[in-house]
């Protein structure tokens, strides 16, 4: 998932165009802060007339030489990374049917604050980060799960 505003950012930085599903994401929000979301939230998707999805943010998008390659912007991991907000994968809880213009209604928030961002930096740029990522474990991607672990029993922390 992207928040259509920071695809709008993004669009002023690089000054073109940028529809949704720009970034490859299979959701574009509005009015969401995907990457202040909580790892663990939940959100319910879909019209009260049918049977709406939940999905749960599990962890930030991490960037790759393919999504460059798309882009086609020299440089785009480093200018991606640099600007935190990248956006969510999220696992299905409950599957379901979705139409552009559903609304996404929050349904849960952990009781910690780790956020999408804050997710994505510790994996990325500050790893010292990473032990405060145990907070909000049961739902963490298993492999920011892994790293957060071994980060903590090797400093110690």
């Amino acid at each position: 998932a992207m928040a259509r505003e920071d695809l709008d950012d993004w669009e002023r930085e690089l000054e073109r165009t940028l529809p949704n599903g720009a970034f490859g994401e299979n959701l574009t929000t509005a009015g969401l802060d995907v990457s202040g979301a909580l790892i663990g939230e939940r959100w319910r998707i879909g019209s009260p007339a049918g049977p709406s999805v939940l999905l749960e943010v599990t962890s930030g998008r991490i960037p790759c030489r393919t999504f460059q390659g798309h882009l086609g912007e020299k440089g785009w991991v480093k200018r991606f990374t640099r600007k935190g907000a990248p956006g969510a994968y999220l696992r299905v809880i409950q599957p379901g049917e979705i139409r552009s213009g559903d609304p996404v209604e929050i349904v849960y928030r952990p009781d910690h604050d780790v956020t999408v961002a804050m997710a994505f930096r510790a994996g990325t740029t500050d790893r010292t980060l990473l032990p405060r990522l145990l907070a909000a474990a049961q739902a963490l991607h298993p492999e920011a799960l892994a790293a957060a672990r071994k980060y903590a029993e090797e400093y110690a922390v």
